[in-house]
């Protein structure tokens, strides 16, 4: 549908500048095309921008006359995206603009992930700068890079690069709620070298996949009770009844995302595969006992391969890596005792893949108590060790403590209710935020966190409300008007 999926949405200025944002490729750690987008937006509208060496910019849009002494307000989002897509699916991140379509209320992707996460944030404030019905003081629009996969762009940013002490992110996911604290981060991965044995005579492959299932947000949708496709498949093997020997592991795609699909390349004798057929359909129907609800579209499928690999894990090596699979912790580890329905601490187990002749498996654990983050961490570890495999750490950030003083915040809850006549939700996220990291590089910061209704982000069914997009640019003009 293209450019016609946005025609008559209102406003049309942040639909406009939604709509370039999706035609550029921006995933994370390859962000240049985006940010030449954004420096041609800045010239073009002779706005001033600098850009630090890691690729962040900050665009500073003058205040309208008559708000020249007002505080300087910075609007905050981040430029990569989210590059996941449906098995089949034909798109390349690297090259090809998003196919974006509307469906009812909803604006939403073919086959892949929209990237209103945070396309749709960054494009309210470049509607913003260029809006001649705005009302607002002097801004810095800042435009980090590779959020999704580490916060690196936020992480290297410099004492100075911004001088607002108010900051509004516009990063979150749900209509009607401002986010004041968000979970810490930490990324472990699990190294273990492959013990390989030949494969033994009179055997076919065939890969053994797990499909079908929502995946999505390790953070937002780790409360939802979603099938973890690695997980499933650790547990399918481990039931399989007849002699095999697998070949080869893959599993997830992102650190972040619960993973949706998993697969196993196995050799068995061609006798054995009505058994393991059997035994597939078997474990579906169980699993869909604990899933059916939450996540009920599990599938397994059993294909025949053309070429049989040449070699195999041994058969001590492939017991240990999938009970290794199995033993890993993953899901909500403890919900919070402070604030309602909130997840404290959780862990995803996220990935599984080859890499230079090791299994590499990757996991990533939140919290909003930096202990606790760090007692599940080693709890990663210790599975991975007790497997005989090497547990690396890696990236970390920090969280978000709420202030439930802040002046900000209640500047916004008064004219939330101005405009839509209720309260807003004040809550915190268990997901990493930017803020956490921001308000460690800039203590004094007074910050928000608010946006309009995805859903599905992280995965290729996020899609991104129609309705309460007009509603949160309203929000933000309103808010920065009444802050002057």
């Amino acid at each position: 549908m293209g450019i016609e999926a946005i025609k008559g949405l209102k406003p049309e200025l942040i639909w406009k500048r939604f709509f370039e944002i999706t035609q550029v490729p921006r995933p994370s750690k390859k962000e240049e095309k985006i940010r030449e987008y954004v420096r041609n937006f800045a010239k073009e509208n002779n706005f001033k921008m600098k850009e630090d060496k890691v690729g962040n910019i900050v665009i500073h849009v003058p205040a309208v006359k008559g708000y020249e002494k007002s505080p300087t307000v910075v609007l905050q989002g981040h430029l990569d995206m989210v590059c996941e897509k449906n098995k089949g699916t034909k798109h390349d991140f690297d090259n090809d603009p998003i196919e974006i379509y509307r469906d009812g209320d909803w604006i939403t992707a073919k086959g892949t992930t929209l990237g209103a996460d945070n396309g749709i944030g960054v494009a309210a404030g470049l509607a913003i700068a260029t809006d001649k019905t705005a009302v607002h003081g002097p801004l810095e629009i800042l435009c980090t890079i590779d959020e999704e996969t580490g916060m690196t762009g936020v992480n290297e940013l410099q004492k100075g690069f911004i001088k607002g002490k108010t900051l509004l992110n516009l990063d979150s996911e749900e209509d009607g709620a401002f986010y004041v604290g968000c979970s810490g981060g930490q990324d472990t991965l699990g190294y273990f070298d492959i013990e390989y044995a030949r494969a033994r005579k009179g055997t076919v492959a065939f890969e053994l996949m797990v499909t079908g299932l929502k995946g999505g947000h390790s953070g937002l949708d780790i409360q939802n009770g979603r099938a973890n496709a690695i997980r499933l498949l650790a547990q399918l093997l481990s039931e399989i009844e007849v002699p095999f020997q697998i070949a080869k592991l893959k599993g997830g795609s992102l650190r972040n995302a619960i993973p949706r699909e998993a697969e196993a390349v196995i050799l068995i004798k061609p006798e054995d595969k009505a058994k393991v057929a059997k035994t597939a359909r078997e474990f579906v129907k169980k699993s869909l006992l604990e899933f059916a609800t939450n996540d009920g579209g599990l599938n397994v499928k059993l294909k025949a391969m053309k070429e049989r690999p040449g070699k195999v894990y041994k058969k001590e090596f492939a017991d240990k890596i999938v009970k290794v699979l199995i033993a890993i912790p993953h899901g909500i580890m403890a919900m919070s005792p402070d604030i309602p329905d909130l997840v404290e601490t959780s862990t995803n187990l996220a990935t599984v893949t080859e890499e230079n002749g090791k299994v590499k498996i990757g996991t990533s654990q939140r919290s909003s108590v930096e202990s606790a983050k760090w007692n599940v961490t080693k709890m990663v570890c210790a599975v991975i060790e007790l497997g005989g495999g090497k547990a690396v750490i890696g990236d970390s950030y920090p969280g978000w403590q709420p202030n439930m003083d802040s002046k900000l915040l209640q500047v916004s809850k008064n004219v939330y209710k101005k405009l839509f006549k209720k309260e807003p939700e004040i809550k915190a996220i268990h997901a990493g935020l930017e803020t956490g990291l921001l308000g460690s590089k800039f203590p004094g910061l007074d910050m928000i966190s608010f946006g309009p209704t995805i859903e599905g982000a992280h995965s290729p069914d996020e899609r991104v409300n129609i309705k309460d997009v007009e509603k949160f640019y309203k929000l933000l003009k309103e808010i920065l008007k009444t802050l002057k």
